[in-house]
């Protein structure tokens, strides 16, 4: 459909409904179902995977983890199925933002991290699979989610000029330096060695 991905009434419309999807907070949803109780006043009060973790309840971190990712990959796809590349981006950027600002939650959401992944993976999934590898890696040597999601971010930009999706540059810079600013405090604390580690109980 030649042309139309770059119709500004539809862009916007691709923004608005990727923004509602990404305003949906799964993490509240399933430490609900999962009687967890309000997510918000567990460990550190984020809506993450993470913070499921601290629970101690694995199944609801991961089906948390899975759906954080899964409306930024979705709204990826969609946008792309019906309105091309450009679409695409737009969807996944705001998804991303809604996670981190979403409209039902008085825009205090999430961290973006999953989100943010998952978003890259239905972008172009050489880029976001090295990511995930770098979140990985790092996870595994610090066992320290901030700061793997931290590593993973910074290291998305030179990945989509090395594998060759250089398209995706600007909008994995933008994401990351809002993943960088949301993570402010975790960096503070990282400074300080007072960061906790993945897995330990809030």
């Amino acid at each position: 459909m030649p042309g139309i991905e770059n119709g500004p009434v539809l862009i916007g419309l691709v923004a608005v409904l990727g923004y509602l999807l990404g305003s949906v907070p799964f993490g509240l949803v399933i430490a609900r179902l999962f009687g967890l109780g309000d997510l918000r006043q567990i460990g550190s009060g984020n809506i993450g995977a993470t913070n499921v973790l601290r629970t101690g309840n694995k199944p609801a971190a991961l089906a948390t983890l899975l759906l954080d990712s899964g409306k930024g990959a979705i709204a990826v796809l969609i946008a792309r199925h019906f309105l091309g590349e450009t679409a695409a981006q737009v969807a996944g950027g705001a998804a991303f933002l809604g996670h981190l600002y979403p409209i039902w939650l008085g825009f205090k959401g999430g961290k973006g991290v999953a989100t943010f992944l998952g978003t890259m993976l239905a972008l172009a999934w050489p880029v976001g699979i090295a990511a995930c590898l770098v979140w990985l890696a790092t996870a595994f040597v610090s066992r320290i989610s901030s700061l793997s999601a931290l590593v993973a971010a910074a290291a998305t930009v030179p990945l989509a000029y090395f594998l060759d999706h250089r398209d995706l540059m600007l909008l994995a810079a933008g994401l990351a330096v809002l993943i960088f600013w949301r993570h402010r405090q975790n960096i503070q604390r990282l400074a300080t060695g007072s960061e906790p580690r993945i897995g330990k109980k809030g």
